[in-house]
């Protein structure tokens, strides 16, 4: 099972964004991977922190997860710390650390900066919306979408970097009253990378890169909501350089509206509307639920505002076993217009002891039914 996001941090539910971020800066630097040279568990740990801050410090995503969990963003592939490589993180996080290794360089682990390796550059993520139906999402769904994204051209050819020799790095020397400060920083002219545009094709960018669409298949799984992310990897732009890694693409779940369910949570709701005879004499009526019709048996007497549970038949649980319930609301309907001999049959009925409201203590008011659904 997952560690808590807050637990990981060491930090409360309600932790401001520059708690969450001194509190990430700490854990980095005490498993970063040049204090801890060849420790696998720091490594993980040092994961598992930046996995955590990624989520905490975005203001979608935290609300997201405190609403849901780690639900909100496993379903496809999510934000998890095995997901995540030293690159990513670097590239991310990077400035986070400060001068804490040696003016932001990250010593030999991964070529960033102290080591003299090169960046190894990431292209930027891609972001659509899928919009699904609750029977999409009750069973789960594969979706193609087409997608323009940058690609390398072809013949496209790099060459090392005249200005930083491939480094992805330029270093400037000062001098301070405090003597000579070394520090680096990001090379411009190739944006960290330690590689240039050596040939560019006809049609390509300044870059080498051209626009292509792509059919991209997408598995949802079932239990998803309104809002939550998926992360398909690898389906973003690509970046230039022979050692560049494509951007990712991220789907945003958009739920559509169900003619006839309301969904609450993994709960779905359902009217049912039923008439005097119906109510009176009972008998059984087929609903449609999102994985098939059933029948349901109305009792006589049945009044109007009682909740049938039906139990299993909402939403899957996001990642877990079990659905929600199905509540069918039952709703009497009054004739709007009336024939003659029908008006004088409920004249008729009108002093009658059967058609005088009588509740008992068993029949609760509107106001309790509510109070009951939701608490």
């Amino acid at each position: 099972m997952k560690k808590d996001y807050y637990e990981i941090l060491g930090i409360d539910k309600g932790a401001d964004a520059a708690t969450i971020k001194k509190a990430y800066r700490k854990k980095a630097i005490e498993f970063h991977p040049d204090k801890n040279p060849g420790d696998k568990e720091a490594e993980e740990k040092f994961k598992e922190a930046a996995e955590a801050y990624e989520v905490l410090s975005d203001a979608d995503k935290k609300a997201r997860y405190d609403q849901y969990g780690h639900a909100a963003f496993e379903g496809g592939g999510g934000y998890g710390g095995s997901h995540m490589n030293m690159d990513d993180i670097f590239s991310q996080f990077g400035d986070i650390f400060g001068s804490a290794f040696g003016g932001g360089g990250f010593g030999g682990f991964g070529g960033f900066g102290g080591g003299g390796g090169q960046r190894r550059a990431k292209g930027t993520s891609l972001r659509i919306k899928v919009k699904l139906t609750l029977e999409d999402i009750a069973n789960g769904v594969e979706k193609k979408v087409k997608v323009k994204r940058k690609i390398k051209a072809a013949g496209v050819t790099y060459k090392t970097c005249s200005t930083c020799n491939g480094t992805g790095q330029v270093t400037k020397i000062a001098n301070t009253v405090f003597g000579r400060m070394q520090t680096a920083s990001p090379c411009h002219t190739c944006q960290g990378s330690g590689q240039m545009i050596d040939q560019k094709p006809t049609g390509s960018d300044a870059e080498g890169m051209i626009l292509q669409e792509e059919t991209v298949s997408i598995k949802i799984p079932a239990g998803v909501a309104e809002g939550m992310q998926l992360k398909v990897a690898g389906k973003g732009n690509e970046a230039p350089g022979n050692n560049s890694v494509p951007g990712d693409l991220l789907v945003v779940v958009e739920e559509l509206e169900h003619e006839t369910l309301k969904r609450e949570g993994d709960n779905l709701h359902y009217d049912l509307y039923i008439s005097f005879s119906e109510a009176a004499l009972g008998g059984n009526k087929e609903i449609y639920t999102v994985t098939g019709n059933v029948r349901i048996k109305l009792e006589e007497g049945i009044q109007s505002g009682k909740i049938l549970r039906l139990r299993g038949k909402g939403l899957p649980h996001l990642n877990s076993y079990g659905s929600g319930d199905l509540l069918v609301h039952i709703n009497v309907w009054t004739p709007k217009k009336l024939t003659k001999e029908q008006k004088e049959f409920f004249e008729k009925m009108q002093e009658d002891g059967n058609f005088k409201p009588t509740p008992g203590k068993g029949d609760k008011s509107f106001f309790e039914k509510v109070k009951e659904m939701f608490s």
